[in-house]
């Protein structure tokens, strides 16, 4: 991959997408009988814009804000990490929330035999309500300079508007010299696979960096893996190979694929591990057998970042995958879905360093 020079760009990193926030109860409760609830913020997008911010890139984030403080903790929280949300439009707060909304999510932490569960309330959001031609995306790529693009499925799916924006960016990213990324990030209940499948088709030719799991590319991209079962928890990655060889036969602009491996034991352990196709060669990621984990939400971001930040920083693929499966698993020790994770600590670990005390 071409990535543009540092010096040449204002922003290392852009990320287009909805920002969030979450309600969860503490620990393992469950949200009907919780007299508390943890707030949060985060979107599959904007997590990673939050996380190369930690690890020292200059990112921006752009998607839709109101001016009321469900508006403010989103922008609080950014700006926290010098994320530069000056390109994001801020709407006034109509006092109901009938439009230009701030997202919710409730998300339950799972334990055990219990899994996980979101439960979303993002209807009639300020990112859904984002119009076509809003954004000044030549100021941006070109005046401004961008290296890197991400975006994904989840900001695709909230409306037909946002459908327009997506293909206008990764179009005005890509003609601009930015390296363009998307990550499938399926989500069935926002879309149903057909429509997935008719919006993000067309825009693959513009992508140089593809990202999902075995789910994401069925359903998403229309490539079945054979012979995985999902609910088994098995990882089986000559299968995954497999569907790359045919994602990027079909689409040679492609040029990294990257691909989580979880086989769930259960809430608490997942087997974790990745795979990343690069200009033609495989690189098996580090793999961490049954991974404790504390907060499950996010580590697809965070394997994301990761390696985003091994290509910034002109690593090789080798150690790009092993420095995104190594992120993904230190965020999901954490609660909440945005990365607390120093660069210090993800070299350690990337680097084969082991979990002993430090004194």
């Amino acid at each position: 991959m071409r990535i543009r020079d540092p010096k040449s760009c204002r922003y290392d990193v852009l990320a287009l997408g909805e920002c969030m926030i979450r309600l969860s109860p503490p620990g393992h409760g469950r949200i009907e009988f919780a007299p508390v609830l943890e707030v949060h913020v985060g979107g599959g997008e904007y997590n990673v814009a939050y996380a190369l911010a930690r690890l020292g890139l200059r990112t921006a984030w752009v998607g839709g804000l109101n001016d009321s403080p469900m508006g403010r903790i989103v922008m609080n929280h950014a700006r926290a990490m010098g994320v530069d949300i000056s390109h994001a439009p801020v709407r006034k707060y109509d006092g109901v929330g009938k439009i230009d909304r701030i997202g919710l999510n409730f998300t339950e932490v799972g334990i055990s035999r219990r899994g996980s569960a979101t439960l979303y309330d993002r209807g009639h959001s300020a990112t859904a309500g984002l119009k076509s031609g809003e954004i000044n995306w030549t100021k941006l790529f070109r005046d401004q300079g961008v290296r890197w693009f991400h975006t994904g499925g989840i900001f695709s799916a909230l409306s037909e508007s946002t459908r327009a924006i997506v293909a206008e960016a990764v179009r005005a990213a890509h003609e601009a010299g930015a390296i363009v990324s998307y990550d499938l990030n399926f989500r069935s209940k926002l879309w149903k696979s057909q429509e997935a499948i008719q919006t993000t088709r067309p825009l693959v030719p513009f992508i140089d960096c593809l990202i999902g799991n075995e789910e994401d590319f069925q359903m998403v991209l229309g490539y079945e893996v054979a012979g995985v079962d999902v609910e088994k928890g098995e990882l089986d990655t000559s299968a995954f190979k497999k569907m790359v060889t045919a994602v990027t036969r079909d689409f040679p602009n492609v040029k990294v694929v990257g691909t989580t491996l979880r086989g769930v034991k259960s809430a608490t352990a997942n087997d974790w591990s990745a795979i990343m196709w690069h200009e033609g060669t495989f690189h098996d990621g580090l793999s961490f057998p049954a991974l404790e984990i504390e907060d499950r939400v996010g580590g697809g971001d965070g394997f994301a970042s990761g390696f985003i930040y091994g290509f910034l920083t002109g690593r090789p693929a080798q150690e790009c995958v092993n420095l995104g499966v190594a992120h993904g698993a230190m965020l999901m020790s954490t609660r909440g879905d945005t990365s607390q994770i120093t660069l210090d600590e993800l070299m350690h670990v990337a680097g084969g360093g082991s979990a002993r005390i430090k004194r």
